[in-house]
Protein backbone atom coordinates (compact mmCIF):
# COMPACT_ATOMS: atom_id res chain seq x y z
CA UNK A 1 0.00 0.00 0.00
CA UNK A 2 2.73 2.54 1.12
CA UNK A 3 4.26 1.50 -2.35
CA UNK A 4 1.65 2.52 -4.29
CA UNK A 5 1.05 5.69 -2.66
CA UNK A 6 4.97 7.11 -3.47
CA UNK A 7 3.85 5.85 -6.86
CA UNK A 8 0.89 8.53 -7.67
CA UNK A 9 1.94 11.66 -4.93
CA UNK A 10 4.66 12.59 -7.43
CA UNK A 11 1.79 12.78 -9.77
CA UNK A 12 -0.24 15.01 -7.21
CA UNK A 13 2.96 17.50 -7.12
CA UNK A 14 2.87 17.63 -10.71
CA UNK A 15 -0.68 18.49 -11.58
CA UNK A 16 -0.18 21.38 -8.96
CA UNK A 17 2.92 22.98 -10.91
CA UNK A 18 0.39 24.05 -13.10
CA UNK A 19 -1.83 26.54 -10.40
CA UNK A 20 -0.06 29.43 -8.88
CA UNK A 21 -0.88 28.01 -5.81
CA UNK A 22 0.68 26.24 -3.02
CA UNK A 23 -0.44 22.33 -2.81
CA UNK A 24 -2.42 21.19 0.10
CA UNK A 25 -0.35 19.26 2.72
CA UNK A 26 0.69 15.61 1.78
CA UNK A 27 0.65 12.59 3.32
CA UNK A 28 4.40 12.38 6.01
CA UNK A 29 5.53 9.74 3.07
CA UNK A 30 6.36 12.35 0.67
CA UNK A 31 7.99 14.66 2.98
CA UNK A 32 10.63 12.96 3.48
CA UNK A 33 13.37 14.12 2.36
CA UNK A 34 14.96 10.87 0.46
CA UNK A 35 11.76 11.37 -1.79
CA UNK A 36 13.02 12.47 -5.50
CA UNK A 37 9.97 14.36 -5.50
CA UNK A 38 10.63 16.50 -2.49
CA UNK A 39 11.52 19.52 -3.32
CA UNK A 40 11.72 22.37 -0.93
CA UNK A 41 10.99 25.72 -1.97
CA UNK A 42 13.18 28.78 -1.22
CA UNK A 43 12.37 32.08 -0.32
CA UNK A 44 12.78 34.94 -2.63
CA UNK A 45 16.27 35.95 -3.29
CA UNK A 46 16.49 39.75 -1.41
CA UNK A 47 18.66 42.47 -2.28
CA UNK A 48 20.50 44.24 0.45
CA UNK A 49 21.57 47.79 -0.92
CA UNK A 50 20.40 50.36 1.76
CA UNK A 51 17.08 52.44 0.24
CA UNK A 52 17.86 55.73 -0.11
CA UNK A 53 15.70 58.31 1.98
CA UNK A 54 15.56 61.31 -0.21
CA UNK A 55 12.12 60.47 -2.07
CA UNK A 56 9.32 63.11 -0.72
CA UNK A 57 5.29 61.49 0.00
CA UNK A 58 2.79 62.60 -2.35
CA UNK A 59 0.99 65.80 -2.24
CA UNK A 60 -2.85 67.05 -2.28
CA UNK A 61 -1.95 67.83 -6.11
CA UNK A 62 -1.24 64.17 -6.50
CA UNK A 63 -3.17 61.88 -9.37
CA UNK A 64 -5.43 58.78 -9.12
CA UNK A 65 -4.76 56.28 -11.63
CA UNK A 66 -7.73 55.64 -13.38
CA UNK A 67 -9.56 52.23 -13.57
CA UNK A 68 -8.73 50.31 -16.57
CA UNK A 69 -8.45 47.06 -17.61
CA UNK A 70 -5.25 45.18 -16.89
CA UNK A 71 -1.93 45.88 -18.46
CA UNK A 72 0.09 43.63 -21.29
CA UNK A 73 3.14 44.41 -19.42
CA UNK A 74 2.91 43.05 -15.78
CA UNK A 75 3.77 39.69 -15.55
CA UNK A 76 4.35 36.85 -12.81
CA UNK A 77 7.51 36.37 -11.81
CA UNK A 78 6.94 33.66 -8.60
CA UNK A 79 7.59 30.03 -9.03
CA UNK A 80 4.77 27.94 -9.88
CA UNK A 81 5.21 26.49 -6.38
CA UNK A 82 6.66 29.41 -4.94
CA UNK A 83 4.31 31.17 -2.36
CA UNK A 84 5.36 34.45 -1.11
CA UNK A 85 5.35 34.63 3.28
CA UNK A 86 4.37 37.49 4.42
CA UNK A 87 6.58 38.91 7.71
CA UNK A 88 4.17 42.13 8.31
CA UNK A 89 0.95 43.21 8.20
CA UNK A 90 0.09 46.38 6.66
CA UNK A 91 -1.66 48.20 8.98
CA UNK A 92 0.26 47.35 12.14
CA UNK A 93 3.53 49.03 10.94
CA UNK A 94 4.35 52.01 13.29
CA UNK A 95 7.46 54.35 14.10
CA UNK A 96 8.76 51.50 15.88
CA UNK A 97 9.22 49.41 12.62
CA UNK A 98 11.31 52.31 10.91
CA UNK A 99 14.64 50.46 8.99
CA UNK A 100 12.95 47.32 9.46
CA UNK A 101 13.07 44.75 6.19
CA UNK A 102 9.80 43.55 5.16
CA UNK A 103 7.42 41.72 2.82
CA UNK A 104 3.81 43.09 2.80
CA UNK A 105 1.06 41.24 0.87
CA UNK A 106 -2.72 43.12 0.04
CA UNK A 107 -4.59 44.61 -2.52
CA UNK A 108 -3.70 47.80 -4.51
CA UNK A 109 -5.70 50.29 -2.81
CA UNK A 110 -5.09 53.79 -4.48
CA UNK A 111 -2.57 54.47 -7.23
CA UNK A 112 -1.00 57.47 -7.47
CA UNK A 113 1.85 59.42 -9.72
CA UNK A 114 3.73 62.59 -8.25
CA UNK A 115 6.79 64.02 -9.33
CA UNK A 116 8.33 61.02 -11.13
CA UNK A 117 7.76 58.59 -8.01
CA UNK A 118 4.31 56.31 -8.19
CA UNK A 119 3.01 55.61 -4.53
CA UNK A 120 0.82 52.86 -4.09
CA UNK A 121 -1.72 52.38 -0.76
CA UNK A 122 -1.69 48.55 -0.08
CA UNK A 123 -4.23 47.45 1.98
CA UNK A 124 -4.79 43.77 3.83
CA UNK A 125 -7.18 42.85 6.50
CA UNK A 126 -5.63 44.67 9.46
CA UNK A 127 -5.09 48.64 7.25
CA UNK A 128 -3.62 50.29 4.94
CA UNK A 129 0.03 51.40 4.20
CA UNK A 130 1.87 53.53 1.49
CA UNK A 131 4.35 52.21 -0.42
CA UNK A 132 6.81 54.26 -2.61
CA UNK A 133 9.24 53.89 -5.16
CA UNK A 134 13.32 54.77 -5.46
CA UNK A 135 13.50 55.01 -9.63
CA UNK A 136 16.99 55.20 -9.35
CA UNK A 137 18.25 52.50 -6.48
CA UNK A 138 15.22 50.05 -8.04
CA UNK A 139 14.24 50.76 -11.35
CA UNK A 140 12.56 46.96 -11.78
CA UNK A 141 10.52 47.64 -8.41
CA UNK A 142 9.66 51.20 -9.77
CA UNK A 143 8.39 50.32 -12.85
CA UNK A 144 6.73 47.04 -11.94
CA UNK A 145 4.31 49.83 -9.86
CA UNK A 146 3.99 52.40 -12.55
CA UNK A 147 2.60 49.02 -14.38
CA UNK A 148 -0.18 48.42 -11.24
CA UNK A 149 -4.21 49.07 -11.10
CA UNK A 150 -6.15 49.44 -8.26
CA UNK A 151 -7.14 45.87 -6.95
CA UNK A 152 -4.31 44.43 -8.09
CA UNK A 153 -2.93 41.68 -5.70
CA UNK A 154 0.75 41.75 -4.83
CA UNK A 155 3.55 41.27 -3.00
CA UNK A 156 5.55 43.94 -1.80
CA UNK A 157 9.06 43.51 -0.17
CA UNK A 158 11.06 46.84 1.15
CA UNK A 159 12.21 49.24 4.03
CA UNK A 160 9.85 50.78 6.51
CA UNK A 161 10.97 54.28 6.66
CA UNK A 162 9.30 57.83 8.51
CA UNK A 163 7.59 59.34 6.16
CA UNK A 164 8.62 63.22 6.02
CA UNK A 165 7.37 65.68 8.65
CA UNK A 166 5.01 67.48 5.95
CA UNK A 167 3.55 64.29 4.40
CA UNK A 168 2.11 62.22 7.71
CA UNK A 169 -1.02 61.24 7.46
CA UNK A 170 -2.43 61.56 10.57
CA UNK A 171 -5.87 60.12 9.28
CA UNK A 172 -4.26 57.03 8.78
CA UNK A 173 -2.97 54.28 11.36
CA UNK A 174 0.24 53.71 9.57
CA UNK A 175 0.27 57.54 8.46
CA UNK A 176 3.68 57.95 10.11
CA UNK A 177 5.23 55.61 7.69
CA UNK A 178 5.86 54.25 4.83
CA UNK A 179 7.68 51.48 3.08
CA UNK A 180 10.16 51.61 -0.13
CA UNK A 181 10.07 49.15 -2.56
CA UNK A 182 12.78 47.33 -3.41
CA UNK A 183 11.13 44.37 -4.93
CA UNK A 184 7.58 43.63 -6.34
CA UNK A 185 5.65 40.73 -7.55
CA UNK A 186 2.28 40.76 -8.91
CA UNK A 187 0.34 37.92 -7.71
CA UNK A 188 -2.88 39.04 -9.59
CA UNK A 189 -4.15 40.72 -11.67
CA UNK A 190 -7.40 42.87 -12.93
CA UNK A 191 -8.49 42.33 -16.27
CA UNK A 192 -11.75 44.54 -16.70
CA UNK A 193 -12.81 47.49 -15.34
CA UNK A 194 -14.01 47.83 -11.46
CA UNK A 195 -17.69 48.32 -11.24
CA UNK A 196 -17.01 50.57 -8.22
CA UNK A 197 -13.69 51.95 -6.62
CA UNK A 198 -13.53 49.75 -3.47
CA UNK A 199 -11.52 52.56 -1.42
CA UNK A 200 -13.88 55.69 -1.77
CA UNK A 201 -17.34 53.34 -2.02
CA UNK A 202 -17.57 53.94 1.91
CA UNK A 203 -17.19 57.52 1.22
CA UNK A 204 -18.66 58.53 -2.23
CA UNK A 205 -21.33 60.92 -2.50
CA UNK A 206 -23.87 58.25 -4.22
CA UNK A 207 -23.56 55.12 -2.85
CA UNK A 208 -23.30 52.04 -5.16
CA UNK A 209 -26.69 49.92 -5.87
CA UNK A 210 -27.36 47.36 -3.53
CA UNK A 211 -27.92 44.83 -7.17
CA UNK A 212 -24.35 46.02 -7.91
CA UNK A 213 -22.90 45.51 -4.44
CA UNK A 214 -24.52 41.96 -4.18
CA UNK A 215 -23.63 40.67 -7.85
CA UNK A 216 -19.53 41.59 -7.42
CA UNK A 217 -19.78 40.49 -3.48
CA UNK A 218 -16.40 39.67 -3.08
CA UNK A 219 -15.51 43.73 -3.94
CA UNK A 220 -18.24 44.80 -2.14
CA UNK A 221 -16.39 42.65 1.20
CA UNK A 222 -13.70 44.55 0.86
CA UNK A 223 -15.31 47.80 1.94
CA UNK A 224 -13.76 48.73 5.43
CA UNK A 225 -17.33 49.29 6.18
CA UNK A 226 -18.62 45.68 5.63
CA UNK A 227 -15.32 43.94 6.52
CA UNK A 228 -16.21 45.47 10.21
CA UNK A 229 -19.36 44.79 10.16
CA UNK A 230 -18.82 40.46 10.12
CA UNK A 231 -15.72 41.41 12.46
CA UNK A 232 -17.97 43.33 14.78
CA UNK A 233 -20.44 39.84 13.87
CA UNK A 234 -17.50 37.17 15.01
CA UNK A 235 -16.49 39.43 18.09
CA UNK A 236 -20.64 39.21 19.49
CA UNK A 237 -20.87 35.55 18.65
CA UNK A 238 -16.97 34.36 20.35
CA UNK A 239 -18.13 36.55 23.23
CA UNK A 240 -21.51 34.93 23.76
CA UNK A 241 -19.95 31.49 23.63
CA UNK A 242 -17.17 32.04 26.23
CA UNK A 243 -20.14 33.96 28.56
CA UNK A 244 -22.50 31.04 28.29
CA UNK A 245 -20.02 28.70 28.93
CA UNK A 246 -17.24 29.98 30.77
CA UNK A 247 -19.43 31.97 33.19
CA UNK A 248 -22.95 29.93 33.21
CA UNK A 249 -21.68 26.39 32.16
CA UNK A 250 -24.23 26.18 29.21
CA UNK A 251 -23.01 23.44 26.99
CA UNK A 252 -23.10 24.08 22.77
CA UNK A 253 -25.24 21.38 20.89
CA UNK A 254 -25.82 21.59 17.20
CA UNK A 255 -29.54 20.36 16.28
CA UNK A 256 -30.22 18.52 12.94
CA UNK A 257 -31.14 21.36 9.60
CA UNK A 258 -32.88 18.44 7.85
CA UNK A 259 -35.76 17.47 9.62
CA UNK A 260 -39.42 16.62 9.61
CA UNK A 261 -42.11 19.30 8.41
CA UNK A 262 -43.51 21.00 11.89
CA UNK A 263 -45.64 23.71 10.72
CA UNK A 264 -45.52 26.61 12.89
CA UNK A 265 -45.82 30.68 12.19
CA UNK A 266 -44.48 30.69 8.84
CA UNK A 267 -43.97 28.09 5.59
CA UNK A 268 -41.37 25.65 5.56
CA UNK A 269 -38.39 25.68 3.12
CA UNK A 270 -38.50 21.85 1.51
CA UNK A 271 -36.07 19.84 0.42
CA UNK A 272 -36.59 16.52 -1.65
CA UNK A 273 -35.29 13.30 -0.51
CA UNK A 274 -33.32 11.74 -3.12
CA UNK A 275 -33.32 8.20 -1.45
CA UNK A 276 -37.25 8.03 -1.12
CA UNK A 277 -39.12 10.38 -4.28
CA UNK A 278 -41.93 12.24 -3.44
CA UNK A 279 -40.93 12.94 0.20
CA UNK A 280 -39.01 15.71 1.39
CA UNK A 281 -37.27 17.35 4.61
CA UNK A 282 -38.01 20.60 6.28
CA UNK A 283 -35.61 23.24 7.08
CA UNK A 284 -35.63 24.10 10.39
CA UNK A 285 -38.02 27.60 10.85
CA UNK A 286 -36.16 27.06 14.59
CA UNK A 287 -34.80 24.20 16.69
CA UNK A 288 -37.72 24.50 19.08
CA UNK A 289 -38.69 20.72 19.41
CA UNK A 290 -34.97 19.92 19.25
CA UNK A 291 -34.65 22.27 22.08
CA UNK A 292 -37.61 20.51 24.35
CA UNK A 293 -36.07 17.41 23.48
CA UNK A 294 -32.80 17.86 24.68
CA UNK A 295 -34.45 19.72 28.58
CA UNK A 296 -36.16 16.49 29.00
CA UNK A 297 -33.12 14.60 28.10
CA UNK A 298 -31.48 16.31 30.99
CA UNK A 299 -29.32 18.71 29.43
CA UNK A 300 -29.54 21.19 32.37
CA UNK A 301 -28.35 24.39 29.84
CA UNK A 302 -27.85 23.93 26.49
CA UNK A 303 -27.61 26.82 23.78
CA UNK A 304 -26.53 27.13 20.12
CA UNK A 305 -26.21 29.91 17.16
CA UNK A 306 -28.64 28.75 15.12
CA UNK A 307 -29.61 28.63 11.54
CA UNK A 308 -33.37 29.65 10.87
CA UNK A 309 -35.43 29.35 7.50
CA UNK A 310 -38.78 30.57 6.98
CA UNK A 311 -40.70 30.71 3.72
CA UNK A 312 -42.19 34.46 4.30
CA UNK A 313 -42.05 37.73 3.07
CA UNK A 314 -38.73 39.80 3.92
CA UNK A 315 -39.29 41.88 7.03
CA UNK A 316 -36.98 45.02 7.84
CA UNK A 317 -35.00 42.73 10.23
CA UNK A 318 -35.51 39.54 8.50
CA UNK A 319 -34.82 37.30 5.63
CA UNK A 320 -35.56 33.87 4.36
CA UNK A 321 -32.56 32.71 6.43
CA UNK A 322 -31.01 34.26 9.59
CA UNK A 323 -29.56 33.23 12.67
CA UNK A 324 -29.96 33.55 16.05
CA UNK A 325 -29.37 32.57 20.01
CA UNK A 326 -31.16 30.19 21.07
CA UNK A 327 -31.07 28.80 25.07
CA UNK A 328 -33.40 26.48 27.46
CA UNK A 329 -32.21 26.53 31.14
CA UNK A 330 -34.03 23.57 33.13
CA UNK A 331 -35.94 24.22 36.52
CA UNK A 332 -35.45 27.96 36.01
CA UNK A 333 -37.40 31.00 37.50
CA UNK A 334 -38.45 33.85 34.92
CA UNK A 335 -36.02 36.03 36.94
CA UNK A 336 -33.04 34.46 36.47
CA UNK A 337 -34.12 34.10 32.55
CA UNK A 338 -34.01 37.83 32.52
CA UNK A 339 -31.47 38.36 34.71
CA UNK A 340 -28.95 36.17 32.52
CA UNK A 341 -30.15 38.05 29.73
CA UNK A 342 -29.95 41.47 30.65
CA UNK A 343 -25.94 40.81 32.25
CA UNK A 344 -25.41 39.03 28.52
CA UNK A 345 -26.61 41.45 26.67
CA UNK A 346 -24.72 45.08 29.08
CA UNK A 347 -22.07 42.07 28.73
CA UNK A 348 -21.48 42.63 24.82
CA UNK A 349 -22.77 46.03 24.74
CA UNK A 350 -19.82 47.06 27.08
CA UNK A 351 -17.59 44.73 26.01
CA UNK A 352 -17.60 45.08 21.90
CA UNK A 353 -18.50 49.13 21.65
CA UNK A 354 -17.88 50.80 25.27
CA UNK A 355 -21.72 51.24 26.26
CA UNK A 356 -23.04 50.95 29.30
CA UNK A 357 -26.76 49.57 29.55
CA UNK A 358 -29.35 50.32 32.32
CA UNK A 359 -29.28 47.84 34.85
CA UNK A 360 -31.52 46.61 35.23
CA UNK A 361 -33.45 47.30 31.62
CA UNK A 362 -36.50 49.06 31.59
CA UNK A 363 -39.93 46.84 31.61
CA UNK A 364 -43.17 47.35 29.92
CA UNK A 365 -45.90 45.18 29.99
CA UNK A 366 -47.62 44.67 26.12
CA UNK A 367 -50.91 46.43 27.30
CA UNK A 368 -48.49 49.82 28.16
CA UNK A 369 -46.29 49.58 24.90
CA UNK A 370 -49.06 49.54 22.76
CA UNK A 371 -51.07 52.26 24.94
CA UNK A 372 -47.43 54.31 24.91
CA UNK A 373 -46.56 53.71 21.68
CA UNK A 374 -48.34 51.98 19.39
CA UNK A 375 -46.09 48.48 18.84
CA UNK A 376 -44.59 45.73 21.05
CA UNK A 377 -41.49 46.67 19.79
CA UNK A 378 -40.88 50.27 20.16
CA UNK A 379 -38.43 52.55 19.14
CA UNK A 380 -37.13 54.31 22.76
CA UNK A 381 -34.50 56.05 21.23
CA UNK A 382 -36.51 59.09 21.31
CA UNK A 383 -39.40 60.68 23.35
CA UNK A 384 -42.39 60.85 21.13
CA UNK A 385 -45.05 58.78 23.02
CA UNK A 386 -48.47 58.56 22.59
CA UNK A 387 -51.56 59.77 24.68
CA UNK A 388 -55.22 58.72 24.58
CA UNK A 389 -57.18 61.51 23.84
CA UNK A 390 -60.70 60.46 23.25
CA UNK A 391 -62.47 61.55 26.68
CA UNK A 392 -61.65 64.97 26.03
CA UNK A 393 -63.86 64.71 22.37
CA UNK A 394 -66.44 62.26 23.67
CA UNK A 395 -69.38 64.47 22.91
CA UNK A 396 -67.36 65.92 20.08
CA UNK A 397 -68.85 67.76 17.37
CA UNK A 398 -66.52 66.33 14.97
CA UNK A 399 -68.06 64.00 13.18
CA UNK A 400 -65.46 61.91 12.12
CA UNK A 401 -64.65 61.47 15.85
CA UNK A 402 -67.65 61.47 17.62
CA UNK A 403 -69.17 58.44 14.77
CA UNK A 404 -65.86 56.33 15.99
CA UNK A 405 -66.34 56.73 19.64
CA UNK A 406 -70.32 55.74 19.78
CA UNK A 407 -68.84 52.74 17.54
CA UNK A 408 -66.58 51.60 20.18
CA UNK A 409 -63.37 53.33 18.62
CA UNK A 410 -60.45 55.51 20.52
CA UNK A 411 -58.73 59.05 19.50
CA UNK A 412 -55.19 58.99 20.27
CA UNK A 413 -53.04 61.83 19.48
CA UNK A 414 -48.99 62.54 18.64
CA UNK A 415 -47.15 65.78 19.71
CA UNK A 416 -44.36 66.27 17.54
CA UNK A 417 -42.41 68.97 19.00
CA UNK A 418 -41.53 72.07 16.70
CA UNK A 419 -43.69 70.34 14.23
CA UNK A 420 -45.80 73.03 13.02
CA UNK A 421 -42.53 75.22 12.14
CA UNK A 422 -41.39 72.21 10.25
CA UNK A 423 -44.57 71.31 8.11
CA UNK A 424 -46.78 73.12 5.96
CA UNK A 425 -50.62 72.63 6.08
CA UNK A 426 -49.87 71.65 2.32
CA UNK A 427 -47.36 68.67 3.90
CA UNK A 428 -49.95 67.73 6.27
CA UNK A 429 -52.62 67.49 3.70
CA UNK A 430 -51.22 65.95 0.84
CA UNK A 431 -47.68 65.68 1.41
CA UNK A 432 -45.28 62.79 2.92
CA UNK A 433 -46.66 62.95 6.09
CA UNK A 434 -49.78 62.50 4.61
CA UNK A 435 -49.49 59.37 2.80
CA UNK A 436 -47.77 57.73 5.25
CA UNK A 437 -50.56 57.72 7.51
CA UNK A 438 -52.70 56.34 4.16
CA UNK A 439 -50.14 54.10 3.50
CA UNK A 440 -50.69 52.64 7.37
CA UNK A 441 -54.76 52.55 6.22
CA UNK A 442 -55.92 55.42 8.14
CA UNK A 443 -58.60 57.23 5.82
CA UNK A 444 -57.02 60.93 6.61
CA UNK A 445 -54.62 62.59 9.36
CA UNK A 446 -56.01 65.32 11.28
CA UNK A 447 -53.63 67.72 12.68
CA UNK A 448 -53.45 70.88 14.58
CA UNK A 449 -50.69 73.75 15.09
CA UNK A 450 -50.21 75.29 18.30
CA UNK A 451 -49.74 78.84 17.53
CA UNK A 452 -47.29 81.54 19.37
CA UNK A 453 -49.99 83.11 21.42
CA UNK A 454 -51.40 79.52 22.42
CA UNK A 455 -53.87 79.82 19.81
CA UNK A 456 -54.61 76.54 17.55
CA UNK A 457 -55.30 76.23 13.91
CA UNK A 458 -55.83 72.78 11.35
CA UNK A 459 -58.54 71.37 10.42
CA UNK A 460 -61.73 73.77 10.34
CA UNK A 461 -64.32 71.46 12.14
CA UNK A 462 -61.76 70.00 14.57
CA UNK A 463 -60.67 73.74 15.33
CA UNK A 464 -64.37 74.72 15.90
CA UNK A 465 -65.46 71.21 18.11
CA UNK A 466 -62.85 72.65 20.93
CA UNK A 467 -63.66 75.43 23.27
CA UNK A 468 -61.37 77.33 25.44
CA UNK A 469 -61.58 74.25 27.97
CA UNK A 470 -61.41 71.59 25.67
CA UNK A 471 -58.45 73.33 24.36
CA UNK A 472 -56.30 73.71 27.39
CA UNK A 473 -57.43 70.17 28.20
CA UNK A 474 -56.00 69.18 25.13
CA UNK A 475 -52.73 70.82 25.20
CA UNK A 476 -52.01 70.13 29.20
CA UNK A 477 -52.79 66.13 28.23
CA UNK A 478 -50.56 66.22 25.59
CA UNK A 479 -47.75 69.07 26.82
CA UNK A 480 -47.85 71.29 23.96
CA UNK A 481 -46.71 74.14 23.42
CA UNK A 482 -46.00 77.19 20.96
CA UNK A 483 -45.24 75.71 17.46
CA UNK A 484 -45.68 72.01 17.79
CA UNK A 485 -47.88 69.91 15.71
CA UNK A 486 -50.73 67.45 17.35
CA UNK A 487 -51.08 64.56 14.65
CA UNK A 488 -54.62 62.24 15.47
CA UNK A 489 -55.59 58.68 14.55
CA UNK A 490 -59.00 57.89 14.86
CA UNK A 491 -60.35 54.03 14.59
CA UNK A 492 -60.22 50.89 15.93
CA UNK A 493 -57.40 50.59 18.10
CA UNK A 494 -55.25 48.21 16.10
CA UNK A 495 -55.28 50.65 12.75
CA UNK A 496 -55.02 53.17 15.49
CA UNK A 497 -51.55 51.93 17.23
CA UNK A 498 -49.95 51.35 13.22
CA UNK A 499 -50.57 54.69 12.63
CA UNK A 500 -49.09 56.91 14.99
CA UNK A 501 -46.14 54.22 15.27
CA UNK A 502 -45.20 54.72 11.82
CA UNK A 503 -46.03 58.78 12.22
CA UNK A 504 -44.04 58.58 15.15
CA UNK A 505 -40.73 56.80 13.23
CA UNK A 506 -41.46 59.05 10.24
CA UNK A 507 -41.13 62.38 11.94
CA UNK A 508 -38.22 60.98 14.36
CA UNK A 509 -36.09 59.97 11.26
CA UNK A 510 -37.11 63.18 9.34
CA UNK A 511 -36.46 65.64 12.51
CA UNK A 512 -33.57 63.77 13.33
CA UNK A 513 -35.31 62.99 17.17
CA UNK A 514 -33.28 59.82 17.12
CA UNK A 515 -30.42 59.99 19.84
CA UNK A 516 -27.71 57.36 18.35
CA UNK A 517 -26.05 56.54 21.50
CA UNK A 518 -29.17 55.79 23.32
CA UNK A 519 -30.20 52.12 23.32
CA UNK A 520 -33.48 50.88 22.67
CA UNK A 521 -34.26 48.15 25.72
CA UNK A 522 -37.50 47.24 27.09
CA UNK A 523 -38.71 44.42 28.13
CA UNK A 524 -42.48 43.22 27.24
CA UNK A 525 -43.93 41.14 29.98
Amino acid sequence: MAAQLLRALPSIAFRYKHFSLKPPPLPLLFLNSHSPSFKPTQPPKRCISTPSVSASSPSPSSTETPLVAASPKVSRSIPSLEWVSRTAFCGELSEADVNKRVRLCGWVALHRVHGGLTFVNLRDHTGVVQITTLPNEFPDAHSTVNDLRVEYVVAVEGVVRPRPIESVNKKMRTGAVEVAAERVHVLNTVRSKLPFLVTTADDAKESVKEEIRLRYRCLDLRRPQMTSNIILRHQVVKLIRRYLEDVHDFVEIETPILSRSTPEGARDYLVPSRIQPGTFYALPQSPQLFKQMLMVSGFDKYYQIARCFRDEDLRADRQPEFTQLDMEMAFTPLEDMLRLNEDLIRKVFLEIKGVQLPDPFPRLTYAEAMSQYGSDRPDTRFDLGLKDVSEIFSDSSFKAFADTLKSGGIVKALCVPSGGKTYSNTALKKGDIYNEAIKSGAKGLPFLKVLEDGAIEGISPLVSCLDHTKKDKLLKHLSAGSGDLILFAVGQPASVNKTLDRLRLYVAHDLGLIDPSRPSILYNI
